[in-house]
């Protein structure tokens, strides 16, 4: 059975945590593995400043060393947007650069990034490589990507919709995503609306034994101790 979107104030708690302590939750409730769920550093936030990003994954593939079979650039391929706008918002684009070398050229330039903005979405999400940084950021858009080009190449979308792999991350369509400077991972739908309860108890353990090894009374038995209740 397919979950429903979480409603605006459950987006905003969310949005209110950072990725590291949203990983943290997820593991508290052990619904998948720890080594999985979650990007790898090839893939990097480019705007760290920016908040976190919270939105629902529209899923894509590109290539971009060769032209496409009709001749046609991604500006001229514009049935996507339907598909954009039927994942509920907010949206975050994952594309996956299908390339055996990803990143010849970009995909994401300040221009998609604007009709991307304008449709609902609040970033992007790449194993390839965007550009135009200056204007996106901004822009208030978060990039998520492995690198950075000049020029968009013979960038073209070859599949809309299907599941995709970015980072070592497999997304697929309409998971929730969480980023922010540490980098970016999926929330499971089966518990995304009981993750700032679960963040809130570990920040407040995780206060607890930063304060005691910041204080004068620190000694190993008192942290020992500490260790033993938050298990």
């Amino acid at each position: 059975m397919k979950s429903e979107p979480l409603s605006p104030e459950q987006l905003t708690a969310l949005r209110r945590l950072d990725t590291c302590l949203v990983a943290n939750a997820i593991e508290f409730f052990s619904v998948r593995l720890r080594n999985e769920g979650f990007a790898n550093s090839s893939i990097r936030c480019l705007f760290p400043q920016l908040p976190p990003m919270v939105g629902y994954a529209v899923t894509v593939k590109t290539r971009c060393s060769s032209p496409s079979a009709d001749g046609h650039g991604y500006l001229e391929r514009t049935d996507w947007w339907n598909h954009v706008l039927a994942v509920p918002a907010p949206r975050v684009v994952v594309i996956q650069d299908a390339d055996r070398a990803a990143g010849t050229g970009s995909f994401v330039g300040e221009v998609h990034a604007s009709i991307l903005q304008a449709l609902g979405c609040v970033g992007v999400v790449t194993n390839g490589t965007v550009r135009d940084v200056g204007a996106v950021e901004a822009m208030g858009f978060q990039l998520f990507a492995s690198g950075l080009a000049v020029s968009h190449a013979f960038t073209h979308i070859v599949e809309i919709g299907g599941t995709v792999e970015v980072g070592g991350l497999t997304v697929r369509p309409g998971e929730l995503l969480h980023g922010d400077r540490h980098g970016v991972l999926t929330v499971p739908n089966s518990i995304a609306a009981q993750v700032p309860t679960a963040a809130a108890l570990i920040a407040a353990r995780e206060r607890k034994l930063i304060a005691l090894c910041r204080s004068n009374e620190f000694s190993l038995e008192k942290l020992r101790t500490l260790l033993a209740e938050r298990s």
